[in-house]
């Protein structure tokens, strides 16, 4: 697989992904957003790295480190909206002001 290929397959994921975050008012929406983003930069990780290196595993190693952080923050983040939902009954992150003075 060509380089230019997976870059603009990358490319395409993080437009998608910050289109998503930028339009959306859905909290969940939002985590899924950011989930595309950070698939985008597993996809660029694993491309590079087979272009520069195909014998090393350097790009896929860190890949793992960014899936792991992906778990972690979704897991917190849907943790949070889930208390949230149960306090304010929505989603809309307009709404999400309990941090406010």
């Amino acid at each position: 697989m060509q380089l230019q290929y997976c870059l603009i397959l990358a490319a395409a994921l993080f437009c998608i992904g910050i289109y998503g975050l930028i339009t959306s008012r859905n909290a969940v929406r939002v985590l899924m957003s950011i989930e595309l983003l950070l698939n985008a930069v597993n996809l660029n990780l694993m491309g590079f790295s087979n272009f520069l290196d195909p014998a090393e595993i350097k790009g896929q190693v860190f890949a793992v480190f960014v899936i792991t952080v992906a778990a972690a923050e979704a897991a917190v983040g849907l943790a949070i909206i889930l208390t949230i939902y149960r306090n304010r009954e929505t989603t809309d992150m307009e709404q999400f002001n309990l941090l406010k003075w």
